[in-house]
């Protein structure tokens, strides 16, 4: 079982915001802050491959006029790696973030804001790979930079928060991740109100918390609040309301309330398949899910094939060593052995056992 566990988009418009800014403090072309407006809005509407064609642009543009390792390349760095993010892109998302980390720490004045932030986006894109040892003393910096240079009530706060708890939720650490993930909603309610989506991504995040530690009567509300808000503010081919409707149909799914969970399910597959193509780690989670699902219902032959294209998803996406590659070997392993395929079975889990072993 995998729950997806949804990051805010903030980021990305707050550092174009910020880039724009700056360029213009920098004497740059107006045609450049254009392209990051333009991006800011394409982000806004989910739009995230346009948003990188244009980021890449705007990326261009600010090498050639300031040169490679100019603080601004960061910005727009930070922004593009944004873009890949949303799109499950999570080679490209790496290599960003680490080129917009390397250009602030050595630049002869550091921009201690727009290095946390290249920190944030670095050490979220550490957590999606399963690297949570390299993802903690990375996030926790950035959390220290944003805490020392900002108001307490500050979203950059709860934003870091955020992050940091969701590593730790990733990597089985509950009783750390909640009180994050509470601080986090709560800096995020009092400066953004109760229904951003902002404030109903870390009420997602936080409801997938307890879900895993087997709390259904608290994820519940949760997740029914977060998904309102996705409804509300998101069309239905975004992946942050996909995000939502997959974790309220998972909820459903364990609490065997099979008719309620599938429709769910299914719209959340189609809006990972649109937000991110048909081989992301989004994907492969739903698909996953799905299969369980079936499973769950004795439904065998429909949660077999979801089985092998989930696993084949994941390998592409996320590697053959990734802990949710694990997950879903053990996962379709169980069908195997229900339909007396014992050998089958028996390699599936030797080699999730063999992943298990490689992590931290």
């Amino acid at each position: 079982m995998t729950l997806r566990s949804g990051g805010p988009v903030r980021i990305s418009l707050s550092l174009l915001l910020a880039s724009s800014l700056l360029a213009a403090c920098s004497g740059g072309p107006a045609d450049t802050a254009r392209l990051r407006t333009e991006a800011a809005d394409l982000l806004k509407k989910n739009q995230y491959s346009d948003a990188e064609r244009i980021l890449t642009q705007a990326l261009a543009n600010d090498e050639r006029r300031l040169g490679a390792d100019h603080p601004t390349v960061a910005l727009d760095l930070n922004a593009l790696g944004t873009s890949y993010r949303k799109q499950g892109k999570s080679k490209e998302t790496l290599d960003t973030y680490e080129r917009a980390v390397a250009i602030v720490e050595k630049s002869m004045t550091p921009q201690l804001l727009v290095l946390a932030s290249s920190l944030d986006g670095l050490g979220n894109a550490y957590t999606g790979q399963g690297k949570y040892k390299d993802a903690e003393p990375v996030l926790e910096r950035a959390l220290e930079i944003r805490e020392d240079n900002l108001k307490q009530d500050d979203p950059a706060i709860a934003e870091s928060l955020n992050s940091l708890a969701r590593l730790y939720y990733a990597s089985g650490h509950f009783g750390e991740a909640e009180p994050l993930f509470k601080q986090s909603l709560a800096i995020y309610e009092k400066s953004l109100g109760p229904e951003n989506p902002e404030t109903a991504s870390v009420r997602n995040n936080l409801g997938a918390l307890y879900y895993a530690q087997q709390k259904y009567a608290l994820a519940e509300p949760l997740f029914t609040w977060a998904l309102a808000v996705s409804e509300k503010t998101y069309g239905e081919n975004s992946a942050d309301l996909a995000n939502s409707l997959n974790n309220m149909a998972e909820l459903y799914r364990v609490e065997g309330k099979y008719s309620d969970a599938e429709p769910l399910f299914k719209r959340a597959l189609a809006a990972y398949e649109k937000a991110y193509g048909e081989n992301s780690e989004n994907v492969a989670d739903c698909l996953n899910n799905m299969a369980l699902l079936y499973l769950g219902e004795g439904k065998l032959a429909d949660a077999e094939p979801l089985f092998k294209r989930s696993i084949a998803v994941y390998e592409k996406a996320l590697g053959p060593d990734h802990p949710d590659m694990a997950n879903a070997l053990r996962n379709y392993a169980d069908l195997l052995r229900r339909t007396k395929r014992n050998a089958d079975a028996a390699e599936l889990e030797a080699r999730a056992k063999s992943i298990a072993v490689l992590q931290p």
